[in-house]
Formats: C-alpha cells, structure tokens, sequence
C-alpha cells in the first residue's frame, strides 16, 4: 500500500492531481487498477488512507490514552513524523484539493466515532463525549492546516501540542489549576 501511495504522489507532484488516473498510478506502482481501487477505492482515498484505518478498537485504544487524549495524538504524530521522509507531500493535497480535503473531514469523521467511546469520562454526557472528542479529532486538523500554511518547517506535533493544550482541561491534563471538574461540564 505505502508503494502505490509514493508512486501516486510521484505522479500528483509531477502532473497534478486531477491530470492523474488510476490506471496510471496502479501502472507505476506495478499492480493492477483493482489492486487500487480494492486498497483504497479513489484517488483521494489513495492520500487520506494511513495506519488508523485498518487498526483493531483494540489497539487503537492501546494508543489513545484516554486520561491525555491531546497528549497521546502528539505521540502518534511525532511516531509519523519519524517515520515519514516528507510528509508535506502528503498533507499539502489535503488542503489545496477539494475533493481530498472532503475525504479528509470524512475519515476525520469515522476517527471520531471510533475513538469518542474510549474518551467518554465519568460526568461526561454523550453530547458532551461526542463534542470533545471532535474537538480533538479536527482540532487535529486545524493544528496541520496551520503548518501547511506556515510552510511545515517547525514539527507537526509542535502545532497540535500547541493548538490542542486547551482541550487539556477536558481530562484534567492540562495545567496544574487549568482543570475543568467534571461536574461543571454538565452545568455550562
């Protein structure tokens, strides 16, 4: 999969997104189309598909710490960040293609739900676990938009540290007196 991703990405920087077919990519990445389309099913799926997708709620829960989400989301980016040589290949076509910035908000999305039941907290509603949890989840997203338009020199786990330290408060994992007892949430 991380071989037809590069030779895609070898053909989007090349010759636009939009110029790019499947044929072409499955060509250059020695596989058949519907080796393609099976993996990743278009080419925006080709640019949003990561690790997450195919994890277990098991071990996605391994990952997430569900007394610091923020503080686990940084780890998991920092871990990309090493092991990715450019990720502003990648990320740069979640931001200037349309269609991919869709695909993007609606993997964001599945995220989400995936996660919200491992953050729920004692005192916490369901709105209130839903809305949290999409906070993290497209704050994340905000955080690296940000970069992208900052030109991604500093880290990525940078922005989203920086971006998401208010949510903190949420697990009580921000700031020592930032917290926000839980029992407040579901008066405000």
């Amino acid at each position: 999969m991380r071989t037809i991703q590069e030779r895609a990405l070898d053909l989007f920087d090349a010759n636009g997104f939009a110029a790019v077919t499947i044929e072409e990519i499955a060509a250059a990445a020695e596989v058949s189309p519907s080796s393609v389309y099976r993996y990743f099913g278009t080419k925006e799926g080709i640019l949003v598909a990561d690790e997450f997708d195919a994890m277990s709620q098991e071990a996605v829960a391994e990952l997430l710490d569900a007394d610091d989400p923020v503080g686990s989301l940084a780890r998991i980016v920092r871990t990309y960040e090493e092991a990715s040589t450019s990720p502003q290949r990648r990320v740069r076509y979640f931001f200037q293609e349309p269609s991919v910035r869709s695909a993007v908000c609606a993997a964001l999305d599945r995220a989400g739900e995936r996660i919200a039941p491992l953050l729920a907290t004692a005192g916490m509603t369901p709105l209130q676990t839903r809305v949290a949890t999409n906070a993290v989840v497209f704050g994340y997203f905000a955080a690296l938009e940000q970069w992208h338009l900052e030109g991604g020199t500093a880290p990525i786990a940078k922005y989203v540290e920086d971006g998401l330290r208010p949510l903190r408060r949420i697990w009580g994992s921000g700031e020592p007196g930032d917290e926000v007892p839980l029992g407040e949430l579901a008066d405000r």
